[in-house]
């Protein structure tokens, strides 16, 4: 979710391929936060997608839960899955570069000298599935509308943006606050324009399921409520030879099959009704693959290595609470925790526990904080514990027995040091009252990980329950805070910045809908988000990263789970694919239907 540096080191504007300037503008066709775009101006394609692939064919893909709303980007309602295939951004990511765009819906992009503003000059030829052409003006009211209406999150990730105007039809300008947030250009880059006037009269706050019109490559072709939704791919789309598209979007419809569970989602699979699979449950990829159409090769199996950030997933616990307000709580809390049980006996051993909030990337902290990343943290000597500066961050380790009676005792004597005791087996404080809580799940396959974890509490006198509501209900709840415990993935790029607010600051812990799931409010985190936001070059973004990780694993705001640095995939034999994968992404928008494997496909699955 990030792009790339307009900055180099010493604040100097990077060199652009195929960039010209004049007047002190840079006008280029790409932006970046690490470096030169790898790709100069006139590049024919990406070059990991086939640009020959052939077009054609029905996908079925899979969803849990519900839907009930075609608005993604408002609080209220499910929206359905797949939209993002309605609309166009103004840049494209590069999911082979790490924080690199390319001009998409913009043709190109202008930088003033004194970096307070980027301007995109929108496409000519550039509309809308209606005909209509799109404008500089849906792009200042598509801005403005998020901002004002949208979820929380836009204006944490758009604060430091002053304006935006339409200079000319094809011309959207915007004006920053200052120049020190150096991603700002990069993440308007990613802003998915919406057409002013389809929404004309209608409210944009209200749940709707009237079929929108959009820009891109795919138009909403059908749906049934709450239970399947088809796009279908437009065929006189005006960007599909853009090389930002060329090689994409292969497919002539994509189908979602909305299942209540995973497991009657896994089930659609192995009966033949749904063609790929992500796998996200280690047992499942380790023993739930042997039937028929895997050992006849009518299923195939592909493990994937990635490079990107993994983020942090973990059991959130909601600061909002009393109970969990004190930092001994929180760190007894964890220590009960026993992940090497749970890997050697639920995951088969296939998963990394999780260390940092910026786990698998260079912005992860460890060891003692020496260098630069010491001084970035100096200056809030007196705010933090002695501990940031003296202990490493390490999580509590077992021996993966089920026997963890090391960290009980850890987690008893941090309990009594926050005015807990134990009476009659029982965890409560001066007035009696027993400590208990509710994990909060959106579905049954995390019951498995919390029920062994709620046995563990019990055994130092906590009360736990688990609780699992459905996808809609749970994203309710969320929204509004009404949680002990849950369980989030705070995901991460290699160019963190402004959606740092969301995740971590005050301003967004009693924000409705906003990231900040666990109610983080400390001035030294808002001060080192806002530092993260300004850093300079990629030497400063580092040292300030790993800062920030340091303090938010010292506040013990988690109980960090585990990643995997690679993608789980299934599907049925009827895809063709590029001979390799972009390094962040899946790519399963450059896959295509392969013909004879289908036809092939076809026949065989009629002898099953």
């Amino acid at each position: 979710m990030k792009r790339r540096d307009l900055f180099a080191a010493g604040f100097g504007l990077v060199s652009f391929a195929a960039s010209a300037q004049q007047q002190g503008v840079i006008r280029t066709h790409a932006l970046s936060l690490l470096g030169e775009p790898a790709l100069p101006a006139d590049f024919p394609h990406f070059p990991w997608v086939n640009p020959a692939a052939p077009k054609g064919g029905e996908v079925a893909l899979t969803s849990l839960g519900s839907f009930d709303s075609f608005n993604p980007f408002i609080l209220r309602g499910t929206p359905a899955v797949g939209l993002t295939n309605l609309y166009d951004t103004l840049l494209m990511e590069s999911p082979d570069e790490a924080s690199t765009e390319y001009a998409h819906l913009a043709s190109a992009i202008e930088l003033p000298a004194d970096r307070m503003g980027v301007t995109f000059e929108i496409r000519e030829g550039a509309r809308w599935h209606d005909g209509r052409p799109l404008t500089a003006e849906d792009v200042v009211w598509t801005f403005n509308t998020l901002r004002e209406h949208g979820r929380p999150f836009y204006r944490a990730y758009w604060a430091d943006v002053t304006e935006v105007t339409a200079d000319g039809p094809r011309r959207a300008v915007f004006r920053f606050r200052s120049n020190e947030n150096r991603e700002l250009a990069l993440i308007i880059g990613q802003l998915p324009v919406l057409p002013k006037h389809w929404w004309e009269g209608r409210d944009f706050a209200r749940p709707s399921l009237d079929v929108p019109v959009g820009s891109g490559p795919y138009r909403l072709d059908r749906f049934e409520p709450g239970r399947s939704v088809t796009y279908r791919r437009v065929e006189d789309y005006w960007g599909r030879d853009l090389p930002t598209r060329r090689g994409t979007n292969n497919f002539d419809a994509l189908r979602y099959e909305y299942f209540r569970d995973t497991t009657v989602d896994f089930e659609a699979f192995k009966a033949g009704q749904i063609d790929f699979r992500a796998e996200n449950a280690a047992r499942n990829w380790a023993t739930g693959y042997d039937f028929p159409a895997v050992r006849r090769g009518l299923v195939k199996r592909d493990e994937i290595r990635h490079e990107r950030p993994t983020g942090m997933q973990a059991f959130v616990m909601n600061l909002r609470r009393p109970r969990f307000q004190d930092a001994r709580v929180r760190e007894a809390l964890c220590q009960v925790f026993d992940f090497e049980w749970l890997n050697a006996n639920i995951f088969n051993g296939l998963y990394t526990r999780t260390t940092s909030f910026f786990s698998n990337s260079d912005l992860a902290s460890s060891g003692l904080p020496v260098g630069k990343e010491l001084a970035v943290l100096e200056p809030f000597r007196a705010q933090l514990p002695e501990s940031v500066f003296t202990q490493e961050n390490r999580l509590p380790t077992t021996d993966g027995s089920g026997n963890n009676r090391d960290g009980l005792r850890r987690a008893l004597d941090l309990m009594r040091q926050a005015g807990w005791t134990i009476r009659d087996r029982r965890l409560v404080n001066a007035q009696g009252q027993r400590f208990e809580f509710e994990i909060l799940l959106n579905g049954p396959v995390f019951e498995r990980i919390a029920l062994p974890y709620v046995q563990w509490l019990q055994r130092l006198g906590v009360e736990a329950r688990v609780r699992t509501v459905d996808p809609a209900q749970y994203q309710v709840r969320l929204d509004a805070f009404d949680y002990d415990m849950t369980v989030d993935v705070i995901p991460q790029s290699l160019s963190p910045g402004n959606e740092q607010r969301d995740f971590f600051t005050c301003a967004k812990a009693q924000e409705n809908g906003s990231q900040n799931i666990a109610g983080i409010c400390s001035p030294v985190i808002d001060a080192l988000v806002e530092l993260v936001i300004a850093a300079p070059d990629r030497e400063e973004l580092v040292a300030r990263t790993r800062a920030l990780d340091r303090v938010l694993l010292n506040g013990a705001y988690v109980i960090p789970q585990w990643h995997l640095r690679a993608f789980w995939i299934a599907y049925w034999n009827r895809f063709g694919r590029p001979a390799r994968n972009p390094k962040f992404a899946l790519g399963l928008d450059s896959w295509w239907i392969d013909p004879e494997l289908d036809r092939a496909l076809a026949e065989a699955k009629r002898g099953l």
